[in-house]
């Protein structure tokens, strides 16, 4: 595949390319995306897109999305649901997601890895998946959904563990369900109904646990939804790998996020897009709204401190298929647009521990992009509507195309 007359934004950071041209091969693995006097030769009869001017970037990376429901309210009443009308809905969320420019995404509680299977031998079409599958937390904290009369109303998201020993056995559960990427609560949160933000979740110890149990198993990031101070601080000197949320991340917590490199995403959607008073238990709502002033204050500071900062949305408690309006909101406190655009790729991606294979477009890496309408250097808001996504492009297959397909011309041909 040749993409001819494109702005190409790379995610390195490097200067956008004007009139550019993006060459893969027939492994979907990029060979050239630069100028197009450097291109190499192509066989006359590939596929040509044509850009036309617009941009081509790097495909997206959502790292904090919960793709097994459609809102918040569904996401702690999954107990009711049929499920296997549930995993049509959920193929169809991810359709909406991939549309939308995201070709990875981290699902941090609540879809089986199943799902991840399904996407990668292509029986559904999603973004690349990473999944938590559940999420660790204690009794009557934040993964804890059990009503007066005993009902998970989440119907299992929650691993509820309430000591290091109970916290070992539940890391190893997930592991062997096949978790990529293990996710605990270190503080309480908006959604959940016995608890507050403020509240301290795992212990500093278990937070460690959980951090030396999956070292002992080969590895894989630790990620803390962690939204209080005191819980913030706990889950990095546990040596968790990001911060989810973050909205309490106050002068100490931010300093001593940057000390130990801990990535911070922010899910700023959940601020900005996030809040439904239609859609929200009363608890929920009154939580977000006390939060909101707060989060923007500190997630500001944290942009401006230089903390590692990857793109999040929480979608479900923001909406699917909206996800790079969290480039806006990025952007509207502070990010420059190329740092956001990074967040969104570069970052992302080594968060994810996939930077070898995405996240920029150089030669040798997947074949992961996007081409939008506009600059999103000059205004990152054209990345805000899906409909402004007019290609999408996933390991060199093209799942998405509002553009002009054309054969490459032989030489004489007009």
């Amino acid at each position: 595949m040749k993409i001819i007359n494109a702005r190409i934004v790379d995610g390195t950071g490097r200067a956008p390319v004007p009139d550019g041209v993006v060459v893969t091969d027939e492994h979907g693995d990029l060979v050239h995306a630069g100028r197009a006097e450097d291109a190499p030769p192509t066989a006359p009869d590939i596929d040509v897109l044509d850009a036309a001017g617009r941009t081509v970037l790097p495909g997206f990376i959502d790292c904090h999305v919960h793709l097994g429901a459609e809102n918040g309210r569904a996401l702690s009443e999954r107990f009711a649901m049929d499920d296997t009308v549930e995993t049509f809905r959920t193929a169809r969320r991810l359709r909406r997601t991939l549309d939308a420019g995201i070709t990875t995404a981290r699902d941090l509680g609540g879809l089986p890895a199943g799902f991840r299977v399904a996407v990668a031998e292509g029986l559904i079409e999603g973004p690349r998946l990473h999944t938590a599958i559940r999420v660790i937390g204690h009794t009557g904290g934040h993964a804890d959904f059990t009503t007066p009369s005993g009902i998970d109303t989440s119907g299992g998201v929650g691993e509820i563990a309430d000591n290091p020993y109970e916290v070992r056995k539940a890391v190893r559960r997930l592991l062997r369900e096949g978790a990529d990427v293990i996710k605990l609560c270190a503080t309480g949160g908006m959604g959940s109904p016995h608890d507050q933000p403020e509240d301290e979740g795992l212990t500093e110890e278990e937070i460690r646990t959980v951090v030396d149990e999956v070292r002992r198993h080969g590895g894989r990031p630790v990620a803390a939804h962690a939204q209080g101070t005191a819980g913030i601080l706990n889950a990095i000197r546990g040596g968790v790998t990001s911060i989810e949320h973050g909205y309490g991340l106050d002068a100490e917590a931010r300093e001593l996020a940057g000390e130990r490199g801990v990535f911070v995403v922010p899910t700023l959607s959940t601020v900005f897009d996030g809040i439904d008073k239609a859609t929200m238990a009363p608890y929920h709502y009154e939580k977000k709204t006390r939060w909101s002033g707060i989060t923007k204050e500190n997630i500001s500071a944290a942009i401006a401190h230089g903390l590692r900062i990857a793109m999040g949305t929480d979608a479900a408690i923001s909406p699917h298929g909206r996800n790079l309006r969290e480039l806006l909101h990025l952007v509207s406190l502070g990010m420059s647009p190329a740092d956001a655009i990074a967040a969104g790729t570069r970052v992302a991606a080594e968060l994810l521990g996939l930077s070898e294979r995405i996240g920029t477009l150089e030669p040798g890496k997947a074949a992961d992009l996007v081409v939008c309408e506009g600059d999103p250097l000059a205004d990152i808001s054209v990345l805000a509507d899906p409909a402004h996504i007019r290609c999408v492009v996933q390991q060199g297959v093209v799942r998405k195309n509002t553009l002009t397909r054309q054969t490459e011309p032989t030489d004489g041909t007009d």
